[in-house]
């Protein structure tokens, strides 16, 4: 189609628009000052814009032409270019142009926002400061009866320039103070220092352990087969506390293989070498379970057939860690929780021999003993001390410190009836680990026994530390 025939086209069209259109032809004639290029837009044909000319006014119907043109070139805004299609209508239609589609909005995150990630919290501290009068039973208690303790502590802590002061003046009160004396002089020289958990709390486990006396005797035999070993020849021992101060209580062991270090033999292996084993026997048990409670409890006796006791006491171990059989024996379902004593075990393990070894092995843990010169009292401790009958206990000394007084406060076993009482800091022991833990040492014989067979209870620990050294 040439240009005149659309111009006539447009022309005949424009003498009919309303007057709404012919305020919009004005408006838009009167803005254009651009040539625009073909124009596509359904159900309409094709049209051409011309260049504006000056106004005239014989030119009035081109005006017309102009204004409607645009109109159509409006009237194919959109998203994308229409599809051009053919109709048989004379004359465009004029349409608005619909609105602007709006961006679609963002989907939301599944479950909502996520929580800002915060760093843990800090570890309480493990030590805070208390009042004397917070310590439960405090003013019940017989404190002379600790008395022994403090000095058996003060033998081997004297010299600690902290305790010298506290201790030269426990030498002054003499061997047998009176209870009074002992309490006035430990808030004298003392502050009691809760000791706290990593979270805060202030409640730990509380367990006995005791003295037990096996059978046993110098010379193998089919009534006495099991070796008690010394501390073998081939384990190495790796003391990180002379590099780092911080790690003075973390020791390794190990064996040489080649040019490397491994870990030492578990109890398995060396239970299967039995006195091939490359370590010294010292003596031979009659029964396999009271020699691995011996091993737990860390010393004992032994009685030898002709009636002589001999008293060994914890050396070393393989490097292992502890894990309970009274738990496993649980899990496996053969004891009810409140029947895991040493009392249930030992009946458990007299009754199953076929699966004493695999009961056994599930603590891959194995002390190794020393034999102790005959003597009177406790035996030997961590702190290199004789241990007092329900006055010593044994702690974890990354937080208590070997040596000091500690005041407990926990229940009896099998009771709730309270025991407060002030103990000593004397041993240590493999499973004993954590802040709030200690295990009380109720001394030696079956009486004990069973005390420390029946004990674990929930409780809290005090330290009392000289004035003149603030952790």
């Amino acid at each position: 189609m040439r240009f005149g025939q659309v111009a006539q086209t447009m022309m005949s069209n424009s003498a009919s628009a309303t007057p709404a259109s012919r305020k919009i032809t004005h408006i838009l004639l009167s803005c254009s000052n651009q040539v625009v290029g073909p124009v596509y837009s359904p159900a309409r044909p094709q049209v051409y814009l011309i260049p504006p000319m000056k106004p005239r006014a014989s030119l009035s119907p081109i005006r017309a032409l102009l204004a409607v043109a645009m109109l159509g070139l409006l009237s194919a805004c959109g998203t994308r270019p229409p599809s051009m299609t053919t109709s048989s209508a004379t004359a465009p239609v004029v349409r608005a142009c619909p609105p602007a589609q709006a961006c679609p909005a963002c989907q939301a995150c599944p479950g909502g926002v996520p929580a800002a990630v915060l760093p843990p919290p800090a570890p309480a501290d493990p030590l805070q400061r208390i009042d004397w009068s917070e310590l439960p039973g405090w003013g019940e208690d017989d404190h002379a009866r600790a008395w022994p303790a403090l000095r058996e502590s003060c033998n081997a802590i004297a010299r600690q320039p902290q305790w010298q002061a506290t201790c030269e003046a426990a030498r002054a009160l003499g061997d047998a103070p009176t209870a009074a004396l002992v309490r006035r002089f430990l808030e004298a020289h003392l502050e009691p220092w809760a000791i706290v958990n990593p979270d805060g709390t202030r409640e730990g486990l509380i367990t006995g352990y005791y003295e037990p006396l096996i059978r046993g005797s110098r010379t193998r035999s089919e009534r006495y087969p099991w070796p008690v070993h010394g501390v073998p020849s081939d384990m190495l021992t790796v003391d990180f506390g002379n590099l780092y101060p911080d790690l003075k209580n973390l020791r390794l062991r190990g064996r040489i293989v080649g040019n490397k270090v491994v870990p030492y033999w578990t109890r398995a292996d060396i239970e299967r070498m039995q006195d091939r084993a490359p370590a010294p026997t010292l003596l031979w048990a009659s029964d396999p379970i009271d020699l691995f409670f011996l091993q737990v409890q860390g010393s004992g006796r032994v009685e030898l057939p002709d009636g002589t006791k001999v008293r060994i006491g914890y050396a070393d171990q393989n490097g292992h860690p502890y894990q309970s059989i009274g738990r496993w024996l649980v899990a496996q379902g053969e004891l009810p929780i409140e029947k895991a004593s040493m009392e249930g075990i030992k009946t458990w393990a007299h009754a199953n021999p076929q699966r004493l070894s695999e009961m056994l092995n599930t603590n891959p843990s194995y002390v190794f003993f020393r034999e102790l010169p005959a003597r009177g009292g406790g035996p030997i401790g961590a702190l290199g001390v004789p241990l007092t009958d329900e006055r010593s206990i044994a702690v974890d000394p990354r937080t208590v410190p070997l040596g000091a007084p500690v005041y407990l406060s926990t229940t009896w076993p099998l009771s709730d009836r309270p025991l407060q009482r002030l103990m000593f800091a004397q041993d240590t022991g493999g499973a004993i680990k954590g802040a709030v833990r200690a295990d009380f040492f109720w001394g030696f014989g079956s009486e004990a026994g069973v005390q420390a067979g029946r004990m674990r209870q929930q409780g809290q620990l005090w330290v009392l530390l000289p004035r003149s050294s603030r952790p």
